[in-house]
């Protein structure tokens, strides 16, 4: 890779026996977002993650939120806080918290006494496809979530939005509201569907907004026989509307393992950006990372 150096924006680690992570256990099947998610249902250290990422320029980590159980939240922003204390690493921790929940508040506060917490992520995804959707519901027409969201700007804490394109128009509009409150758009946005102009207009909306940015992840949720080549105009859209200062690569490690190689995706952006210009992809691949987490 011709880059010098790399903030990897989005990492997970998890030990099975420390937290609990519904998604990681049994039965496992084959009809969700992520198709079988076995084939990961181990721990996974920075050791592990160091050995992917072997051979490549990494420098800092972002860790997010890892699905673990809603309860076990503060207990995952400690053991990371503790990790970070050990090794350096994680550089930065975006926490979980059920927005809409009544008492949330107290986590929030919790969270933000942890020096390498930088921000929140609840994960939105909806979609009429129930192989698609994450949640029940879409928690955007949610009252109690907004009332959630607002209360972030209080403890400086970003937003690590993960959604579809057809709740990017809605999110948009909620986050124009709290500017205070940084927005990071996961994966592209996820345009799992074939049409792909709600997700050109919803990228432009929130590109319109000078707090939010976006991280480059996750091509299997798209396709999980993604190639480069299927990969580039996706990634020079997002790009292209906002800006290289706001936008991120990442590994999505070890979620992206169902797909690919950590290797194939960091070979990828380099070579899609291999025209760019050398502070471009120093933004790319860990200049913008270290604004938006503040690391």
């Amino acid at each position: 890779m011709s880059v010098k150096r790399f903030v990897d924006a989005h990492v997970h680690l998890w030990q099975l026996i420390r937290l609990r992570y519904p998604w990681l256990m049994p039965p496992f099947a084959d009809d969700g977002p992520n198709g079988s998610v076995e084939a990961i249902a181990k721990d996974y250290t920075l050791a592990d993650y160091f050995a992917d990422a072997s051979g490549y320029p990494m420098e800092k980590l972002v860790h997010i939120d890892a699905g673990a159980h809603p309860d076990d939240a503060l207990a995952e922003t400690k053991w990371l806080q503790s990790l970070a204390a050990e090794t350096d690493h994680p550089d930065a921790i975006v926490a979980f918290a059920a927005l809409d929940a009544p008492d949330v508040e107290r986590l929030l506060a919790a969270h933000a006494e942890h020096a390498n917490v930088r921000g929140i992520r609840h994960i939105l995804n909806w979609h009429s496809d129930p192989k698609r959707t994450y949640t029940p519901r879409n928690l955007l027409d949610d009252d109690a979530f907004a009332r959630g969201y607002a209360l972030l700007g209080k403890y400086s804490l970003s937003f690590d939005l993960q959604i579809y394109p057809n709740q990017m128009q809605q999110a948009a509009a909620l986050a124009a509201r709290h500017p205070e409150v940084p927005v990071i758009l996961n994966h592209m946005g996820m345009p799992v569907d074939a049409d792909l102009t709600e997700w050109r207009a919803g990228l432009k909306a929130l590109a319109a907004l000078p707090h939010a940015a976006v991280k480059i992840s996750g091509m299997g949720f798209i396709d999980r026989q993604w190639t480069t080549a299927s990969m580039r105009p996706l990634i020079l859209q997002v790009i292209e509307t906002f800006g290289p200062q706001r936008c991120a690569f990442a590994s999505d490690f070890p979620t992206d393992k169902l797909f690919n190689s950590y290797g194939k995706a960091l070979d990828a952006y380099d070579d899609i950006t291999k025209d760019f210009s050398a502070d471009e992809r120093d933004a790319l691949f860990a200049g913008t990372a270290e604004r938006i987490y503040k690391i």
